[in-house]
């Protein structure tokens, strides 16, 4: 099934895509039992937000060697964890609002396959953890490249409103282990991997959380970013796309 949220005429649905110009709008999340509601809407007549709407986004780092090796680091014993704020969550085509220079003056793009939880996960085995997801998505890991440094700890730099743009959809018709990944900025490619590259697969990441603590219903995974990260600045468009899943554009702007 592919999942997104939409805003139409003010007012805000999920629906299921029952082709890729038709949706059937649903009473309520999926994770939270939504059944079809009315007739199906065109997509074209919408616009689309986060397709979740997630209590805390785990985010993973250095999961990809290549990643690792750009920043002349070593690999982890086990996954580096931190967390973004759940109001870092930017939708489909909105602007990425880069901090005042006094701030910051470096904002990096991050690509990586999201992780949708469909149901509460506590303690979940490896080889179990398909049965908690929903599904999967695009996430653009925005981050403060200069305040990362200066921090030495992640929650400032990738914390900001806006840096966290998801979507378009949420599919459970893909393999998260093989999908092609990349970031285009205005077009030219600058990101390129694959998820079999990843370090730490799905599975041993949902154990290795879920062992500390419980992911709830509408909560993400991030999964880490390949190498070629870079800077983004105002005016330019950034893409993050996955296999199977879709494109996420978005604008980047200055702060007002």
């Amino acid at each position: 099934m592919r999942y997104i949220r939409y805003a139409y005429e003010d007012l805000k649905f999920w629906g299921m895509l029952l082709t890729d110009d038709l949706i059937q709008p649903l009473t309520a999340a999926p994770y939270l039992s939504g059944v079809p509601l009315g007739q199906p809407v065109p997509l074209m007549s919408v616009r689309l937000l986060a397709p979740c709407e997630p209590g805390k986004i785990v985010a993973v780092g250095k999961n990809y060697r290549d990643h690792i090796a750009e920043f002349d680091s070593s690999v982890p014993e086990t996954p580096i964890l931190f967390i973004k704020p759940s109001t870092a969550v930017n939708d489909p085509g909105s602007p990425i609002v880069l901090p005042p220079p006094a701030l910051s003056r470096r904002v990096d793009f991050e690509c990586e396959l999201a992780v949708l939880i469909g149901k509460r996960a506590r303690h979940v085995k490896a080889d179990q953890a398909r049965d908690y997801i929903l599904g999967y998505t695009c996430l653009n890991d925005v981050t403060a490249r200069d305040i990362q440094k200066q921090d030495g700890q992640w929650t400032r730099a990738k914390g900001f409103d806006t840096f966290a743009p998801i979507g378009p959809v949420v599919t459970d018709e893909v393999d998260p282990g093989r999908l092609a990944i990349r970031t285009r900025l205005n077009g030219k490619i600058k990101q390129e991997s694959s998820t079999a590259n990843l370090i730490w697969p799905v599975g041993e990441l949902i154990e290795f959380i879920t062992a500390c603590m419980t992911l709830e219903p509408g909560d993400i995974v991030t999964t880490g970013t390949p190498s070629g990260v870079g800077p983004m600045q105002p005016g330019d468009d950034v893409e993050v796309s996955v296999e199977g899943i879709g494109v996420l554009k978005n604008p980047v702007i200055a702060a007002r």
